[in-house]
């Protein structure tokens, strides 16, 4: 990663958030913003706990942003955070559809008092339609955009993809592009606006392509035959002697032809490698050639040609991989070790990751965002403040 340049501030900087802790998508969007820059202030719920567990010291999501715990039940609660949002550029918040308007901090509220505020509202179904109060997870979200259906064997269950594709991909990822975008339409106008980012129309957007090729016929409605959902030999992972295995992404000719010969085959008996007919017979051949060599093996064969041929490895392995160690992929934190921001700038670069503050120190952080000392002293004192 770029080493930070002296002087220099990062993308974002001096473009203050407002965040309100949750799940998922909405600290993943508000740590993509923090890494660029965004003084960002995350508001936990007072007295909340940690519905997943784990050490909050590798609570990564929440990396390059302080928090402080507000009694939100409270009038003086309420106060203060109606005092930040007038300080803020933006708020983000990912609670259901009405939450916010029941506390007093809806964006009709927040937004008149503070005409240039981006309200930025992060759910799963959005905040209309007949689904908007509904609970749901981004298996649930996969499963009715059309996104789970076609991942996965063709004879088995579909399988989740982790929360990749719609909690980060279709969730945060759009919520921070959002964000950055109404900045920019403010810069023009002078207007803030609210933002309604769902998670069923950022995973739609992502399948634009699929969309395409299954109406041009180029991708069939079930599991199976298909380019990239592991039913092409040239497009799929194969298992190595020591039960590990190598991925493989050889799509165009030569790449494919490298492949075929890495593996000791003549590729002159591979033509026609885009027929789905061909495909079933050849991995049947194939499948038994990997079993013969363990993975680092097969690893330091391919290493030798440009057949985009990988071996799969674990998270750890990947931090040593040389080409990440190269590019400084992974950054140490403390004790932790975790993905370091992205992308790289040449002359303001990302904020590199903070070690994750578990117990945060109220006063300090609100003096950053100009609440006196007095009054800190007095919300601390009527146990406004977690």
């Amino acid at each position: 990663m770029s080493e930070q340049k002296e002087g220099a501030s990062p993308p974002a900087a001096n473009i203050r958030i407002l965040e309100f802790s949750g799940l998922g998508p909405t600290p993943f969007g508000a740590m993509l913003l923090a890494d660029l820059g965004a003084d960002i202030l995350r508001i936990e719920r007072f007295g909340a706990g940690r519905p997943l567990g784990g050490d909050p010291q590798y609570d990564f999501l929440y990396r390059n942003r302080p928090s402080v715990a507000i009694d939100l039940k409270s009038p003086d609660g309420l106060d203060l955070v109606r005092d930040l949002a007038m300080k803020a550029d933006v708020v983000i918040e990912g609670y259901r559809p009405g939450v916010m308007e029941r506390l007093g901090l809806g964006p009709e509220t927040l937004c008149a008092a503070n005409q240039r505020l981006i309200y930025a509202r992060m759910s799963g179904w959005g905040q209309t339609g007949p689904l908007a109060s509904r609970a749901g997870h981004d298996i649930n979200y996969l499963a009715l955009t059309g996104a789970l259906y076609p991942i996965g064997p063709g004879n088995a269950p579909p399988t989740p993809p982790l929360n990749l594709v719609g909690n980060f991909g279709g969730g945060g990822t759009f919520l921070a592009m959002g964000v950055l975008a109404a900045l920019l339409e403010r810069h023009r106008s002078g207007k803030g606006q609210v933002l309604d980012v769902a998670m069923v129309d950022g995973i739609s957007v992502l399948l634009t392509q699929m969309a395409g090729w299954m109406q041009m016929g180029l991708w069939n409605s079930g599991r199976s035959n298909n380019l990239l959902d592991g039913s092409a030999y040239f497009y799929r992972c194969y298992e190595t002697a020591d039960g590990r295995h190598m991925a493989v992404g050889a799509l165009e000719r030569e790449f494919h032809d490298a492949f075929v010969a890495g593996l000791g085959l003549d590729p002159l008996q591979f033509t026609d490698y885009l027929n789905p007919a061909v495909w079933p017979d050849r991995f049947r051949r194939i499948e038994p050639i990997f079993l013969l060599r363990s993975q680092r093996e097969w690893a330091a064969i391919f290493d030798q040609l440009d057949a985009c041929v990988s071996p799969v490895l674990t998270f750890r392995e990947a931090a040593d991989h040389p080409a990440h160690l190269a590019r400084h992929v992974h950054a140490h934190s403390g004790p932790a070790l975790q993905p370091a921001p992205a992308p790289r700038f040449a002359r303001s670069p990302a904020r590199l990751p903070d070690p994750v503050v578990s117990k945060p120190d109220n006063a300090e952080t609100l003096t950053n965002w100009d609440v006196t000392a007095d009054a800190i002293r007095l919300l601390q004192e009527n146990k406004v403040l977690g």
